[in-house]
């Protein structure tokens, strides 16, 4: 049996994962884990291996250490790299840039390249860089290969990819629409030609990645054609601590007005705003429950949430001009059938039918939830971006 290991190296913490590719999307990965606190006072590993979990507390001063630490704590358990067949790396890496359109072969070449774009993504690509150093020191021998959470809008049109900013400016800082959750829409979207019966240049849909994060994507025939998230993360819907789209001027004038550093307003739009900055939480379990509770400030962040959420998928309705199918993916889209109800709620005269049984059936497949006589198809495909990540990273062995 072979095996890709994936490697999600964060700004203080690790993901990783070792996937058997060929396995189905429901299936347990073989090994799963988590790195947390790194560069803290006391850090934390966990493994996950045939059922059981093993954790481990000790300080992780850095990257380096935290990797290895995850290498001898998986060969302590009989699941090292190197005690079982591990063909492969896959890298997820948030931004590429317009230099990567798909997977990319890693070598000292690619990585500086990774590195120059640290600007455009300066808490997340740092740290890619960082694992990926660590991880072809431990693993020399087999493929890395680095997989772009932008590389699926690589085929917006212009007017959907540029801004409305003076165009030597925007071309000389690297300014455009870039996109993100690539990976997690293009593996959704491709789930759901076979749900309909259809071949993918077929099929025009709009794929809904509800997490903490949150994305909304228009694909006409396989090709995103617009998205809802931009220059970085902070676009778009709002999220469970993102603000999403805001008047610029905001920004100008918290500066002026409240003395806001560009670092407090960084701050502020990407961690304490949202669901969060609004409620004062950003599990959508703790938010439901505020709301049960009568708690006027979670009912208004709610609102606000579907609001931004109607708006996209009217616009990327229009903008597509035929729609075959929406679908909800990610812990928020996958799991909480009332947003998907109130998402789509009133929209019979455009096609759009939700079977209120069938959204409230909790099921770990992509399934379904639209009536018989629904125009548009609404499916709820659970995403796995490892297993992509895996599979792309096989194909370079």
């Amino acid at each position: 049996m072979s095996f890709a290991l994936v490697v999600n190296s964060g700004s203080s913490s690790i993901k990783f994962q070792l996937v058997d590719p060929t396995k189905d999307a429901t299936e347990d990965p073989f090994v799963s884990g988590l790195v947390e606190q790194i560069g803290e006072e006391s850090g934390r590993i966990t493994l996950k291996h045939q059922g059981e979990k093993h954790v481990v507390e000790e300080e992780i001063p850095d990257h380096a250490a935290g990797l290895k630490h995850v290498f001898e704590l998986m060969e302590e358990h009989g699941c090292g790299p190197k005690q079982v067949d591990v063909v492969a790396v896959g890298h997820r890496v948030v931004h590429g840039g317009i230099l990567f359109s798909g997977p990319e072969l890693i070598n000292d070449e690619v990585v500086e390249m990774i590195r120059d774009l640290i600007p455009l993504a300066p808490l997340h690509n740092g740290a890619h860089v960082a694992g990926m150093e660590v991880a072809r020191d431990l693993l020399p021998d087999i493929p890395h290969v680095a997989v772009f959470d932008t590389g699926f809008f690589h085929t917006l049109p212009p007017a959907a990819a540029l801004y409305a900013i003076n165009k030597d400016v925007a071309m000389e800082n690297g300014v455009r629409r870039y996109g993100f959750h690539g990976t997690s829409h293009e593996y959704v979207s491709q789930q759901v030609p076979e749900l309909l019966g259809l071949p993918a240049e077929a099929v025009n849909q709009i794929t809904l990645h509800l997490g903490n994060g949150a994305s909304a994507a228009a694909i006409e025939g396989g090709r995103a054609v617009d998205t809802s998230m931009g220059l970085t993360p902070l676009a778009g819907l709002a999220m469970g601590t993102r603000s999403g789209d805001i008047d610029p001027s905001i920004v100008f004038h918290l500066h002026r007005q409240a003395g806001m550093s560009i670092d407090e307003l960084d701050e502020l739009l990407n961690k304490k705003s949202g669901i969060k900055g609004l409620a004062g939480v950003n599990d959508f379990r703790a938010l439901r429950k505020m709301i049960e509770d009568e708690d006027e400030d979670a009912w208004l962040a709610y609102n606000i949430y579907i609001h931004q959420l109607r708006k996209f998928i009217g616009a990327y309705m229009i903008a597509l001009g035929r729609v075959n199918a929406i679908t909800f993916t990610a812990g928020v889209g996958e799991n909480d059938a009332a947003v998907r109800a109130d998402a789509l709620a009133g929209l019979e005269a455009y096609g759009i039918k939700v079977d209120p049984e069938k959204n409230t059936q909790p099921s770990e497949v992509a399934r379904e939830i639209s009536t018989d006589d629904s125009a548009v198809k609404v499916f709820v495909v659970p995403t796995n971006e490892e297993l992509a990540i895996a599979r792309y990273a096989v194909a370079f062995a």
